[in-house]
């Protein structure tokens, strides 16, 4: 209660130099705390209003060139390996590191502070973006996570565990298109082994998507999370790109 008072003294007061005023002394008094109490009242607040906001995301949007490795098995590439400085949720323990190769050209871009997941970790029930590079001439790439929970009550299930290719696209075709996904979108299925994972990857005509009216996409579980590599494109850049942009989803790997 004495607080509610408090924050009501806050909220009407007009000029901050009224606080010491006779007026606002008598409704201090009113509200049975002391001075003291007051002050330290505000004292206990004042970490909550001036707390520092997230640590923004490392992107940088410059060609990705200039400060990736060069990629060991094709010097036409750069080899991005997502670390914990990268993403919330690879901070948090959420996601494992994963890996992917990419034109020098490319530049990463910021991701919203909504969209990252940043708000939610570590326990988001929705699917976030954890990273996005483009080239305008090519097209994008861009790594989605979903909880598994939301797929599968099953812990730490393979991707298997969770369905068929079909079942799994059905659930995060949203999340490629930036929209919707129909059944007919879907050109193509197949299924990798790399390790102790399996990936589905999928090719997709969507004239309707947000992304692109073209989608490659690759998917795996481990741990609690599905980790998602779209790689998109529009007629033009299909058209230019579609190599690289086939070597950039069969390099991702987790």
């Amino acid at each position: 209660m004495a607080l509610k008072a408090v924050s009501s003294i806050f909220t009407n007061s007009t000029n901050p130099a009224a606080l010491t005023s006779t007026k606002h002394h008598h409704q201090i008094q009113n509200i049975g705390i002391s001075r003291r109490d007051f002050i330290n009242v505000g004292l206990s607040v004042m970490p909550l209003v001036l707390s520092p906001p997230p640590p923004p995301s490392i992107a940088r949007e410059v060609e990705v060139g200039s400060f990736l490795p060069p990629s060991p098995t094709d010097p036409n590439f750069v080899l991005f390996k997502a670390t914990s400085k990268d993403t919330p949720a690879l901070r948090a323990g959420n996601v494992q590191p994963y890996t992917f190769i990419l034109p020098p050209t490319w530049k990463q871009l910021r991701i919203a502070n909504i969209l990252s997941g940043n708000y939610c970790q570590p326990k988001c029930a929705e699917p976030w973006v954890e990273v996005k590079f483009e080239d305008e001439k090519q097209g994008k790439v861009q790594v989605v996570a979903s909880p598994l929970i939301r797929l599968t009550n099953k812990p730490n299930a393979t991707i298997e565990d969770i369905g068929t290719p079909e079942k799994v696209i059905a659930s995060l075709g949203p999340f490629v298109t930036g929209n919707t996904l129909d059944p007919d979108e879907l050109l193509e299925t197949s299924i990798e082994k790399r390790g102790d994972l399996t990936y589905y990857k999928y090719v997709l005509e969507t004239p309707y998507a947000l992304t692109g009216s073209h989608n490659l996409a690759k998917a795996t579980a481990k741990g609690n999370t599905v980790v998602l590599c779209v790689v998109s494109a529009n007629d033009k850049q299909w058209t230019s790109s579609q190599k690289t942009l086939q070597a950039i989803l069969d390099s991702f790997e987790v």
